[in-house]
């Protein structure tokens, strides 16, 4: 439980760097200057969106047994590796909802999390461990520690972190994970 926890933490913070929902949390702390409603809407949206994600995955092992979601998960893992270095670019009508802070917040999250690639690390995270509660936590701590300095310092942050080598870390990770998968080499099923 607690490998799946720090697993899940460390993998989604390092891909949610320089992520579209991150350059959301930047765009929304200049727009509104009021952090505490944007990070319960963050919170709020990532364990709504990683809850049904994380659910997907685990359902996925179930019905796919191990054998074939070894090799789903390693091939995942490499795509994943692929993903994170293709920069995202936030769509401007993303972060143009009515209502509070708080509700827009949690839907341009929601919606901007949709098909992300660490929604679909949360699938195969929690495809990959047997406690969702567990992958889900971590997943959630994992974009809070990249958005929520986002939200509190804004674009400083994107001038402090060099998001070339954090997306070649987190690749890197992705191709190791991938290749354990694949080889079956520490567990990783």
């Amino acid at each position: 439980m607690i490998e799946a926890f720090l697993m899940s933490t460390g993998i989604v913070a390092l891909a949610e760097m320089g992520d579209k929902t991150q350059l959301l949390a930047l765009v929304l702390a200049a727009r509104f200057r009021k952090p505490m409603p944007i990070i319960l809407g963050i919170l709020v949206a990532t364990l709504l969106n990683h809850g049904v994600a994380g659910a997907l995955g685990s359902w996925l092992m179930h019905w796919v047994g191990p054998q074939v979601m070894r090799w789903i998960l390693g091939v995942s893992f490499l795509a994943m590796a692929g993903w994170i270095l293709i920069p995202d670019k936030l769509d401007d009508t993303q972060a143009v909802q009515k209502g509070g802070v708080f509700l827009t917040t949690l839907i341009a999250f929601f919606l901007a999390e949709m098909g992300d690639k660490t929604q679909f690390a949360t699938v195969a995270l929690a495809a990959q461990y047997s406690s969702l509660v567990a992958v889900v936590i971590g997943t959630t701590f994992g974009m809070m520690l990249a958005n929520v300095p986002a939200v509190l310092l804004g674009e400083r942050v994107t001038r402090i972190v060099p998001m070339r080598t954090v997306h070649l870390i987190a690749a890197g990770l992705f191709v190791v994970l991938g290749l354990m998968a694949l080889f079956n080499v520490g567990g990783v099923l």
